[in-house]
């Protein structure tokens, strides 16, 4: 069967399956749930064995360590697939919800449903586990996804969904709401984006040329972020040891995520007080610092950040630091360099802090935490399916509800339009 084909009749298979899906009742979806996650704890040493021969690969390949961060399923991270699967199961079911209802003059009663997106298309790289994430969130909203994962991942991402798919099988489920593109020819993509009518959203999920190539391309429409370019601002009325604690987990962490810290912009107030101690545990973690000119005054060891850098994602031990005379200052700056992912000011200053709430326009912005938890696990969602910056449908972290929509329904007793 050629590549385009094979695509077809698996949009085709995915199509049929969420018409299954979308009335199946909310117990049998949280039991197929927790079946998938009792068969991921059963099978973690078959998913390490897999998961081993991806590494082995992307080592050969020189790929970064950042990339070979997202790639592996260490323990904790097959028992955190496992968890997510069960968190989703205890979610509210959002299929069927009546969110509003109002009564016309005529008795007429309106109100708006929330009914399933459909058939889901996900395009992502690296990480496995997004497999997992996006099988469960799409059934427990009464959708089919189909998943393109990256060659990088192919082993991994096979097991993940043999395991899903048989789960799903024993509860009476359709096998088809797990759908798997297991063609690593990129040529795979291109058909998906052409099926519309089969697929009814695509979430591309990787660096900003998978996205910048899925949204060119795309027949379909697609919920997306380009890149992380987060900033986290220390304001003058900081708890200086707090702001450093949150930095430092912001960068540190896990720098091999959209939702880690790439720029820090410090209050000139703060500035000669705050930096040496904060410049010093970096170094000590391997950051590669890239400071402003005021920056470099306080510490002549810092490279030079140039205009361009206060753009990149750099996903690596790397930051960019600028000091700044206030916190107008520091948000002109997140107006023209940030992406929209996440931002955070660290202050006891009440007034300041709601007023960067309402005036940081993206999606998702903090106080006195650091950027790392703009994730729908830890927003309580369960998993994600992904974080869009866009302002049409859904924005941040998208859970359940960011993947059904609304349709109109009306209740009466005969009425007639005259």
């Amino acid at each position: 069967m050629d590549l385009k084909s094979y695509v077809l009749n698996r949009a085709k298979e995915a199509k049929q399956a969420a018409r299954a899906v979308a009335s199946v009742s909310t117990e049998r979806k949280n039991s197929a749930l927790k079946n998938m996650a009792r068969a991921i704890r059963k099978k973690a040493k078959e998913l390490q064995r897999e998961n081993k021969k991806d590494l082995d690969a992307a080592k050969k390949k020189g790929l970064s360590t950042a990339m070979i961060d997202r790639l592996a399923l260490t323990p904790p991270r097959v028992e955190e697939m496992a968890l997510g699967l069960e968190e989703i199961a205890a979610l509210p079911d959002p299929v069927g919800e009546i969110t509003r209802m109002w009564k016309r003059p005529n008795g007429m009663m309106v109100g708006k449903m929330r009914v399933p997106l459909g058939v889901i298309g996900i395009i992502y790289e690296s990480r496995p586990n997004v497999t997992a994430d996006a099988t469960a969130l799409c059934l427990k909203a009464g959708n089919a996804v189909i998943l393109r994962g990256g060659s990088e991942a192919i082993h991994s991402n096979k097991a993940i969904v043999r395991i899903l798919r048989s789960a799903a099988k024993k509860e009476g489920v359709h096998e088809g709401v797990i759908t798997f593109i297991d063609k690593t020819d990129r040529q795979a993509i291109m058909e998906m984006l052409k099926l519309e009518g089969l697929i009814d959203v695509v979430i591309p999920r990787g660096g900003e040329g998978l996205i910048r190539a899925v949204t060119e391309n795309s027949r379909i429409p697609v919920l997306k972020h380009y890149k992380g370019v987060c900033h986290i601002f220390v304001d003058r009325d900081a708890d200086l040891q707090m702001a450093e604690d949150i930095c430092f987990n912001a960068k540190v962490q896990r720098p091999g995520t959209c939702n880690a810290m790439e720029t820090m912009l410090v209050d000139e107030k703060i500035a000669r007080k705050f930096l040496p101690p904060m410049i010093r545990r970096l170094k000590k973690a391997k950051v590669q610092l890239k400071g402003c000119p005021r920056t470099r005054r306080i510490d002549g060891s810092i490279a030079e950040a140039r205009d361009e850098d206060f753009h990149r994602e750099y996903v690596d031990l790397i930051l960019n630091v600028r000091v700044v005379k206030d916190m107008d200052q520091a948000m002109d700056h997140i107006a023209e360099y940030s992406s929209a992912h996440t931002e955070a000011i660290v202050t006891e200053n009440y007034a300041r802090a709601m007023r960067f709430l309402r005036e940081v326009d993206s999606s998702s912005v903090f106080v006195n935490i650091s950027t790392r938890f703009s994730d729908g696990f830890q927003f309580g969602l369960g998993a994600e399916m992904g974080i869009s910056t866009d302002k049409i449908h859904a924005r941040g972290p998208m859970g359940l509800e960011e993947l059904t929509c609304t349709k109109f329904i009306a209740l009466g007793q005969g009425q007639l339009r005259s």
